[in-house]
């Protein structure tokens, strides 16, 4: 029996994954300090030092999941601190954004299996009320009531916290805690230009299915995208649209992406396009279940 489909057969219905985003981006200790923390749950961690902002990828059974991103959170509010970050990336606190998603799989698809909102809706409300009462931060939330950069636009101006204090942490700011359907973060770094171009782009190219800003990132400039529906406009289409508009020196995928999304996509464009079976959710799992998933 192949790897992927021996880890599936131990799957509950549905699995966890949190997509923990931390503004530490630099001092490789401390994030290896952080991921030991995010114990057997962890899958992935991608971090960019001018970002200053590292993204770990938890997947697995619901306990495991939330078990290690308690632990993960506690540490990083001990460990960073917000005064003096200094980074590219927008961000309220050290512990700055943590999505749920609830997957039935492997394979994971885009939709989530029946009754997966409400236990991602579950996770998320657990995780903001005990991150509120627990580590004391303001905790925004999103999801269907409202969007991550609606919580990043209103934050402290229209919106007030949903859990925790009505003032940001002296060192760790805020939290945005949400659930959504699966996404695909993704980066496309343009050759040359300058980052009003890059804005001028990510304005062109953003749509229902597409988030993205233009960034200054060192003496370069890129497109930071976030693939909302993957599976209608994935990494190909992405790259497709940026192209059409400025000429693109190389493409990052940033944590995981389904291995359906990739096997949709040419294959002779894989390494175009930052892609590999070894970057996938399924693949990753798959090496770290335990019989006991």
């Amino acid at each position: 029996m192949a790897r992927g489909e021996r880890a599936g057969s131990h799957y509950p219905a549905p699995v966890l994954e949190c997509v923990m985003n931390l503004s530490e981006g630099r001092d490789r200790s401390v994030l290896a300090c952080l991921a030991e923390a995010a114990g057997p749950s962890l899958l992935d961690v991608h971090s960019d030092p001018d970002h200053h902002r590292s993204v770990l990828t938890l997947g697995g059974p619901a306990a495991q999941v939330q078990a290690g991103a308690r632990s993960l959170a506690r540490l990083a509010v001990s460990l960073l601190d917000l005064n003096g970050h200094r980074g590219v990336h927008p961000r309220i606190g050290v512990v700055d954004v943590v999505p749920w998603v609830a997957l039935a799989g492997p394979p994971f698809q885009d939709a989530p299996p029946p009754g997966g909102p409400v236990e991602a809706r579950r996770a998320r409300d657990r995780f903001g009320a005990w991150a509120g009462e627990e580590l004391g931060l303001p905790v925004f939330l999103y999801g269907p009531e409202r969007s991550l950069p609606e919580v990043r636009k209103g934050a402290w101006r229209s919106l007030v916290p949903d859990f925790g204090p009505a003032s940001p942490h002296p060192s760790a700011g805020a939290v945005a805690v949400g659930y959504r359907p699966l996404l695909v973060a993704y980066n496309l770094w343009l050759r040359g230009g300058d980052v009003t171009q890059a804005k001028a782009v990510a304005a062109q190219v953003r749509c229902q299915h597409l988030r993205a800003l233009g960034l200054q990132v060192g003496d370069h400039v890129q497109v930071s995208c976030n693939l909302l529906a993957p599976a209608l406009l994935g990494p190909a289409e992405a790259w497709d649209k940026v192209a059409a508009l400025a000429e693109i020196e190389r493409a990052e995928l940033v944590g995981l992406i389904p291995a359906h999304i990739l096997e949709a996509t040419p294959q002779a464009r894989w390494h175009q396009l930052d892609l590999s079976p070894e970057r996938t959710i399924e693949a990753r799992t798959a090496e770290v279940a335990s019989p006991s998933w």
